[in-house]
This record gives structure tokens, C-alpha cells and sequence, in this order.
């Protein structure tokens, strides 16, 4: 196996994780404040004390930054489809979509290197 194939396996398992952590943590904040997903008293929560408040600014300006690399490196690459990426960025969780992002990257740098070779 080689070492593309290697960290494709751990962007994986790190997408796998991240979705499923996430879910988890959602799930418990409508299990204790539901019956549905209140956004508001989510950001509130979110920001309720310095911690949370430390943790929500650091996932938004991380993620502000991967998100912007994610757009110019899959235009460097000509990569298809990152709207992807995108929509699960919203939908599942950032811990979800920036693995994945790296899983596609990693899946078209092999694809660019295979071309080269022919």
C-alpha cells in the first residue's frame, strides 16, 4: 500500500469519525433540549462561557481558513464535485467535510500521478 493509499485510509477514518462524534454530540442536544434543532439556543449554548466561546471562534476561523484553501486547491487540481464537500460542511459537520476534502484531494493527486506515468 502505498503512502496516498495509507492517508486516504486515515482521512477516512478521520471522516467516519468526525461525522460520527458530531451526530452524537447533535443528538444529545435535542435529546436534553428538543424536540427539534434549535439553532438559536445552539449558538447561544455555543457561546454561553469563555471555554465554548474559545473552541466556537477557533472552529470558525479554522474552518474560515481550510474553506478558502479548499476552493483554490480543488481549481490547482481541477478537482469535480467539491460542492460536496460544501453542502457537508453545513449539513454533517466540518469535522466531517475537511477529511473528506482530503480523502478527494488524495484520490486525485493518485489519479494526476497515474497520468504522468503513462
Amino acid at each position: 500500500m502505498n503512502s496516498r493509499n495509507y492517508r486516504s485510509l486515515i482521512y477516512f477514518f478521520l471522516a467516519i469519525l468526525g461525522a460520527s462524534l458530531t451526530i452524537h454530540a447533535n443528538l444529545e442536544f435535542i435529546h436534553d433540549y428538543g424536540p427539534g434543532f434549535d439553532i438559536k439556543l445552539f449558538i447561544n449554548l455555543a457561546n454561553a462561557n469563555s471555554a465554548s466561546r474559545s473552541l466556537s471562534m477557533d472552529l470558525l476561523v479554522g474552518a474560515s481558513a481550510i474553506s478558502i484553501w479548499i476552493v483554490t486547491e480543488s481549481k490547482r487540481l481541477q478537482m469535480k464535485n467539491v460542492w460536496f464537500v460544501f453542502l457537508t460542511m453545513f449539513t454533517v459537520a466540518f469535522a466531517f467535510a475537511a477529511p473528506i476534502f482530503l480523502l478527494l484531494r488524495e484520490r486525485r493527486m493518485l489519479e494526476l500521478e497515474e497520468q504522468e506515468t503513462i
